[in-house]
């Protein structure tokens, strides 16, 4: 007797065979039959599954008793079965080597021409890694890993933190010893992580990034959550390495206690994650940035450009995460959303502060739009342009976000009042992104710049509410300089355009002119 789905395993078909007729004849289902076990309700469902592993002699000589066949002849079976080999056959997933590390979700770093160029998968690259004490902890359970014990460990932070990224550094001591890595989401990820969970062979890492996908789903959370304990507390099924990343808030919300009167949606997913949590710190420490800078220092672009725009505050991965989406969101931006931006940009290397007013960018906005642009805007074109920037990308960063100046300080005086409290303006004053800012500097050409500043300055209107421009859809439009009547122009006279950086007072191209 041959059975291709059990790797021609005779012993392992027969055992099976004979649990399914004992269950049959004594008319139970398997929820019943782990009752009357004492075993789990997965165990028993693995022990009758055609493709599952070979089930313990324990699991076996507990069913044995409650189906009341002969446990002797079943023990032998199962012996012959373990011996077969049967583990052996791979599992779910590939080899790790085999794996791109963009395809296990982590985030492209920052934006460069290596990165422009390269459309083979495999090639894009990596920024050099900074290790913090996270990633000793993650070690050690790769130790305990490769000594034969199965572990799970879950990096709990907030969004582009680094915590993919750190388990992917993490099991590169395993991809050398040939372990293989399953990252079940197709056709989802819960779909398909219950599906196969039963299937993980020893010596794999399961991958579960963004658990949240997972333990948080309604129907197949709390089951999966159990097919891990279970992996992870089976000897013969190991050793495995469960590695998972889950943002803070859900963090809190599964392991919550429940209210005495409430339902407890989160039990098994709530033990799971008992004492199995690691976090990550949200920002780089002083010595991790003198590591980052060290490695700049030796050649990486990635960390060199990412360290021009972190300050003090040490968010280097949310910069080096939210980059290339920064700029994917300015170059596919609509028309009157990229104008609010190239204003922003323009403003930003004229010298104008940190906090932009919202009024000035609407109304400098309409200059960068084309006429047939400007004909299709709506009456909300504003308040939909700056809806749109204010979205986040990875990092919590917005191409143009919502900012409040910090008040002046001033020492304490009996002589001198405080500030007053600014009054709610929500939205009035804006940041661009510093990302956008520095890539402004780089490909915004010297005029556009001067442009803005030429009509700011001598357009004798004052500046118009965030809003349409024009009133009617039809019509002249205003002029932005404000010339005669009889000349309707709507750029500067030569003689009216200041002088801008790069050009004498006659316009002229000066040193660094373009």
């Amino acid at each position: 007797m041959r059975d291709e789905q059990n790797g021609h395993n005779p012993a392992l078909t027969e055992l099976r065979r004979m649990l399914s007729s004992g269950l049959a004849r004594m008319r139970l289902d398997k929820t019943a039959l782990a009752g009357r076990a004492g075993l789990g309700r997965t165990i028993v469902s693995q022990a009758f599954q055609t493709d599952g592993p070979v089930p313990s002699a324990q699991t076996v000589a507990a069913l044995a008793q409650a189906l009341k066949l002969p446990s002797e002849e079943l023990l032998v079976l199962q012996r012959e079965a373990a011996r077969s080999g049967v583990n052996d056959r791979p599992g779910p997933g590939r080899l790790i080597t085999e794996w791109e590390p963009h395809d296990l979700e982590i985030h492209p770093a920052g934006h460069s021409k290596a990165v422009d160029s390269s459309d083979v998968p495999g090639t894009r690259p990596l920024p050099g890694y900074v290790r913090s004490d996270h990633d000793r902890v993650l070690a050690e359970a790769v130790k305990d890993a490769v000594a034969g014990r199965s572990r799970i460990v879950v990096l709990v932070g907030t969004s582009s933190t680094g915590k993919t990224r750190a388990c992917w550094e993490a099991v590169q001591p395993l991809a050398e010893k040939g372990w293989r890595l399953w990252h079940p989401f197709d056709p989802t990820r819960a779909e398909a992580a219950l599906e196969d969970l039963h299937r993980v062979r020893p010596r794999s890492v399961v991958w579960l990034n963004e658990a949240q996908h997972y333990l948080g789903h309604r129907e197949a959370g709390e089951r999966i959550a159990a097919a891990l304990q279970t992996l992870l507390t089976t000897p013969e099924r190991g050793p495995v390495l469960v590695l998972s990343t889950l943002w803070t808030e859900y963090d809190t919300r599964y392991t919550a206690l429940p209210s005495s009167e409430g339902q407890d949606p989160h039990s098994r997913t709530r033990e799971l994650l008992s004492g199995r949590t690691l976090s990550v710190p949200e920002t780089f420490d002083a010595q991790a940035l003198a590591t980052a800078k060290a490695l700049a220092d030796d050649g990486d672009q990635l960390l060199t450009d990412a360290l021009t725009r972190v300050g003090a505050d040490g968010r280097l991965a949310q910069d080096l995460a939210g980059a290339p989406e920064l700029l994917h969101r300015y170059e596919r931006a609509t028309p009157a959303a990229r104008a609010v931006l190239k204003a922003a940009m323009d403003a930003r290397r004229l010298g104008v502060g940190l906090h932009l007013p919202q009024a000035f960018l609407a109304d400098a906005a309409s200059d960068y739009l084309t006429d047939n642009e400007y004909d299709q805007l709506t009456d909300d074109w504003a308040e939909q342009a700056f809806a749109e920037l204010a979205k986040p990308v990875h990092g919590k960063q917005a191409p143009l976000h919502n900012t409040t100046p910090r008040p002046r300080r001033r020492p304490p005086s009996p002589s001198l009042p405080a500030d007053p409290p600014r009054p709610a303006t929500a939205g009035s004053m804006l940041r661009l992104a510093d990302y956008l800012e520095q890539h402004g500097r780089t490909t915004r050409s010297p005029l556009s710049a001067c442009l803005l500043l030429a009509r700011r300055l001598h357009s004798p209107h004052p500046p118009r509410r965030p809003g349409r421009p024009r009133r009617g859809r039809r019509g002249p439009r205003p002029p932005a300089m404000g010339p005669p009547p009889s000349i309707p122009r709507r750029r500067p006279r030569q003689h009216q355009r200041p002088v801008c950086p790069g050009r004498d007072a006659g316009g002229r191209g000066g040193p660094g002119g373009g």
